[in-house]
């Protein structure tokens, strides 16, 4: 099993692929708002609307969280003709890295399912929809489309609510046409009959499904397995990943029968789990596309869904937001002051209300010496809250040549977490912080004195906002790279 700092490494090959997703689409719509009162007509609470939101729900919250992770997308589905059908096509326009076919039925509505929040917790949910098999001209051109669309992926998604896109003949033909070129078939599934994901390379049912299907008890590990083991051996599907909410995840492949991964959950707090399962698909479709190995891809996805569950609504979980969780596994000390770009925004925001001035400096902070302590020590002086960018350890890797950096990421953020003069820390995976310092516009950059002013990334940026750029004094004989040379040649 590989450590958590190579697994948020891993994260960043999910944004160079490409994934075909076929299924279900719909409309998830959530009403927020405040009960005061109940209602004098009956014993039901008053809803008082406060906002309302639209997003992409089915196979399209699948979309949704792979673009989370910056993969590319090509969608195939079937909609209404219908004033949500516009709807969807309206936010799947939103996104250039969205390729979508969408084929349309009169007779068909398209699902809207209909969520109210308040205080929140969901009250109540309203599904309009009409689920019946796709007409035989559509169901050809269903498959003839994703067909068309599979020689550019590098992963197949089937994602079937049981609406009606995915009759059994299009679940073939689709995983038939993918496993010529070893196309991994990831199935989200619906219904008793697992027959027709014959051949995919895993399927990711919920407990309850997984009963369903069997007709076998999932209460403990053991069962769970024994149901897993049962559908793999009648179906000929080489994989089974159950999710089983609180209890985490249990994988089990038709190669290693007696070999179950079981991943417990890793959510801290549980306020949602609309979609989760959604997430997991994503993720794990992704990650086989990028040619991560199964056991890694499911760990990336049971990490995903622990962000999403802590969110409200069909959320989905980043990148940043998923190498954030491996590397804070990994620091102990300084965990809490290592967090995303995002999460910076956040706390930078809360100190400018206090009228805090922010800092900001940045390297590759490989082996933490003299020098290092002492420019931050000069960095705090001259401000009250103070950020520090560290190189991830590929970007150090690219600057500094193989056989850097000697401590991982997360180990070196560690180190400087838990020094009193850095407030946070952000790892950035570019060769410069230009980006980073972009988004939190500091009023004060550090750098070294070998930097003229004019060498220093961001100072025009800084600069511009009405902040200034210092060049800390240096204590001499002091350097990563020296030290490491005398490490190695004994001088």
């Amino acid at each position: 099993m590989i450590p958590d700092s190579q697994l948020a490494e891993l994260v960043g090959r999910l944004a160079d692929v490409r994934v075909l997703a076929v299924g279900d689409v719909m409309l998830d719509r959530f009403v927020y708002g405040a009960v005061e009162r109940i209602s004098p007509e009956a014993p039901v609470p008053v809803l008082r609307i406060e906002r309302e939101q639209a997003m992409l729900g089915g196979v399209g919250n699948v979309v949704r969280n792979l673009r989370a992770q910056a993969a590319s997308v090509c969608l195939v589905a079937l909609l209404g003709r219908d004033e949500a059908a516009r709807e969807i096509k309206g936010l799947l326009r939103a996104d250039d890295d969205i390729e979508s076919h969408l084929h349309e039925e009169d007779d068909r509505p398209t699902t809207i399912k209909t969520r109210y929040i308040a205080g929140g917790q969901q009250m109540l949910r309203a599904d309009r929809e009409r689920a019946h098999a796709v007409a035989t001209v559509l169901e050809e051109e269903i498959i003839a489309r994703a067909e068309a669309d599979l020689g550019q992926a590098q992963a197949l998604v089937l994602s079937d609510y049981g609406k009606g896109v995915l009759t059994e003949r299009v679940v073939r033909r689709m995983i038939a046409a993918a496993r010529p070129s070893a196309i991994p078939v990831i199935v989200d599934p619906k219904g008793n009959d697992y027959g027709r994901y014959g051949g995919a390379t895993l399927v990711t049912p919920n407990r309850r499904e997984l009963t369903e299907a069997t007709g076998l008890p999932t209460g403990s590990d053991s069962e769970v397995v024994a149901a897993a083991a049962a559908l793999i051996e009648r179906t000929g599907i080489e994989a089974v990943l159950v999710t089983r909410s609180q209890d985490g995840m249990t994988l089990l492949r038709s190669e290693a029968l007696a070999s179950p991964l079981h991943l417990p959950a890793t959510a801290r707090e549980v306020y949602d789990v609309s979609g989760a399962g959604d997430t997991v698909v994503a993720t794990v479709a992704a990650a086989l596309a990028a040619g991560i190995d199964l056991e890694s891809a499911c760990r990336l996805a049971n990490a995903a869904a622990g962000i999403v569950v802590g969110k409200i609504g069909t959320a989905t979980a980043s990148s940043a937001e998923l190498a954030a969780v491996f590397r804070a596994r990994e620091l102990e000390t300084g965990e809490a002051k290592t967090v995303t770009l995002e999460d910076a925004l956040t706390h930078v925001s809360a100190w400018r209300g206090k009228g805090l001035t922010v800092g900001f400096t940045n390297g590759c902070f490989d082996l933490l010496h003299p020098g290092h302590i002492s420019l931050l020590r000069q960095s705090k002086a001259q401000c009250d809250r103070l950020i520090v960018g560290i190189n991830s350890d590929a970007s150090v890797r690219r600057l500094k040549g193989e056989g850097r950096p000697i401590q991982n990421d997360a180990s070196r953020a560690l180190v400087l977490g838990s020094l009193a003069s850095v407030d946070l820390v952000v790892i950035f995976g570019e060769d410069t912080p230009i980006d980073v310092i972009e988004a939190l516009r500091p009023d004060l950059l550090v750098k070294g004195a070998d930097y003229a002013n004019k060498e220093v990334v961001g100072a025009d940026v800084v600069r511009a906002h009405g902040g200034r750029v210092m060049l800390a004094v240096l204590e001499d004989g002091h350097s990563t790279t020296a030290t490491i040379a005398r490490a190695t040649t004994g001088r």
